[in-house]
């Protein structure tokens, strides 16, 4: 039998593998109630201060802590391009939510408009239309609707103030103008609606036969006779008040006047510098006026205007007051008073008696070319480069019809014997036929293929303002007159002119050519064509 091993008496244990070590847990501290007698204490004692120096002393040692002589320097932020665009973009989203647009359709298309932008794009609703009104507004800001609304209130208030006539007060000169105008113009009046009535009661077929017969006589114009008249072209001729003399304007600055119907030169008319525009005569020259007096009156591009008698060839007066161009003058049917036409957007009336400018009278918004007065002479008619012609009132001032129309420059105008009708050339290669009592235009005669130059209506004791003639340049050869029934509106004659230069005397030379017409009047009727 195996003796058995006697008991241990002290204590052994067995050492635990490391990965069977379990870590030590470290236990926050946990402090109960308020650490501020705590702290007071600490602070009591000095310890922060020491322990302060202490670590700070020992960071700058370490070179842990910068310590620089007291220099700053500033940190620049840099944000990109891109970084920008997209914080504006959601700026601008943000004012856009912001902003009340219209739900009406017809409002938004407004404001689209009035903002100078398309009112719809292609395959774009209202809702779409609507957002891109709010966008708009977001970039432009609100206040750019406002202030184009009060733009166009202001261009709105100025287009009113604008068209409103307005009035300032004249010299009493003009006053007693208008007053004698008046006294003058109305026993006319009543004279002229008389010999309406008179001419009323002729029988239709007798009107009719008459008409006829004057039509007949326009078919078989010829050619009288022709004459050399400047070497310059001519801009102007009128036919005395007895039909015994012509005057002529031309280019050179020479006035001729001529005698009628052999068409030899009598006076040559000198004292202008340059294009001389018009020249008319008195309208009792040759009939009741002496030849010593004023019996015709000129313009010129230079802005004089010239008074002539008939026994010199010296200008007996100068009109002085025009600065540009003066295109047309023409007399007063009383021979009083005397009006011209200017290149400053003004026409002009002078009273010859006392010596002076009494009306000074603007409308067009270009310069006025030629003037007309009215048989009666109560009304001026005036037409202008603006292509409008307007019809005056001499004895209170007003505008009393405004002729609109024509396309381009109104170069003549003229009234009708009858008293109501008024005729206008044109640029735009017509002449149209206006009504005083309708006050529209009531035909528009398509005369030419080019610009008409003027525009005349027969003047006659039977059968006023039977027909009309228009001149024309149709081309650079060739110059037209024709003849216009004026109850019919229908072309009665045309006729042809070569403007070809003649050889006289060695110098390049214009021709006159003259067309006689008898017309069953005390004398006959001479009708020039300006050539050139």
């Amino acid at each position: 039998m195996a003796a058995s091993r006697p008991p241990s008496t002290g204590t052994k244990t067995s050492k635990a593998p490391d990965d069977l070590v379990a870590p030590v847990v470290k236990k926050p501290h946990i402090y109960y109630g308020s650490l501020e007698e705590k702290e007071r204490e600490r602070l009591a004692k000095g310890e922060s201060g020491i322990l302060g120096k202490e670590g700070l002393k020992a960071g700058i040692e370490a070179g842990n802590i910068n310590i620089t002589s007291g220099e700053v320097f500033e940190i620049e932020e840099h944000i990109s391009e891109r970084q920008a665009e997209v914080l504006a973009e959601f700026e601008r989203r943000k004012r856009a939510r912001q902003i009340n647009v219209s739900t009406d359709d017809s409002e938004v298309k407004a404001c689209l408009r009035a903002l100078g932008e398309p009112i719809t794009l292609f395959g774009e609703g209202p809702a779409e239309r609507r957002e891109r009104l709010r966008n708009i507004l977001s970039v432009v800001g609100t206040d750019a609707l406002k202030k184009t609304k009060k733009d166009d209130e202001k261009s709105k208030k100025s287009k009113e103030e604008y068209q409103q006539t307005w009035y300032h007060e004249g010299p009493n000169s003009l006053k007693v103008a208008r007053l004698w105008i008046a006294n003058y113009s109305l026993p006319r009046a009543m004279k002229r609606l008389e010999e309406a009535r008179l001419h009323k009661e002729i029988p239709e077929t007798t009107r009719t036969s008459q008409m006829q017969e004057l039509h007949k006589s326009l078919r078989s114009l010829n050619n009288f006779c022709s004459q050399i008249g400047d070497d310059r072209p001519i801009s102007y001729c009128h036919f005395s008040p007895n039909s015994k003399m012509l005057a002529t304007a031309c280019w050179s600055g020479l006035c001729k006047l001529w005698s009628v119907p052999d068409c030899n030169l009598l006076h040559t008319l000198r004292g202008h510098n340059t294009n001389v525009g018009a020249i008319v005569f008195h309208p009792k020259s040759t009939v009741s006026l002496d030849q010593k007096d004023v019996n015709l009156a000129s313009c010129a591009a230079d802005g004089s205007v010239k008074l002539w008698s008939l026994d010199s060839d010296e200008p007996v007066a100068d009109i002085e007051g025009h600065t540009v161009r003066v295109a047309r003058v023409m007399w007063h049917p009383s021979g009083r008073f005397l009006g011209t036409t200017c290149y400053d957007r003004s026409w002009r009336l002078w009273d010859l008696e006392a010596q002076e400018e009494i009306l000074h009278q603007e409308g067009h918004s270009m310069g006025v070319y030629d003037i007309a007065f009215h048989q009666d002479g109560s009304l001026a008619g005036t037409g202008g480069l603006d292509a409008f012609g307007r019809v005056w009132d001499l004895r209170t001032g007003r505008c009393i019809m405004f002729l609109e129309g024509h396309l381009k420059e109104i170069y003549g105008i003229n009234f009708s014997p009858n008293g109501y009708h008024i005729a206008t050339g044109s640029g735009d290669n017509t002449c149209k036929v206006w009504d005083l009592r309708q006050r529209r235009c009531v035909y528009t005669i398509p005369a030419h293929q080019n610009l008409v130059t003027g525009v005349k209506f027969e003047h006659r004791d039977v059968g006023k303002g039977c027909f009309s003639l228009l001149g024309s340049k149709e081309d650079f050869h060739e110059y037209i007159a024709s003849f216009f029934s004026a109850w019919m509106f229908r072309a009665l004659n045309r006729i042809l002119c070569d403007s070809e230069q003649t050889v006289y005397q060695g110098k390049s030379q214009k021709t006159l050519i003259m067309y006689f017409l008898h017309l069953s009047l005390p004398y006959g009727c001479l009708l020039l064509l300006q050539i050139g």
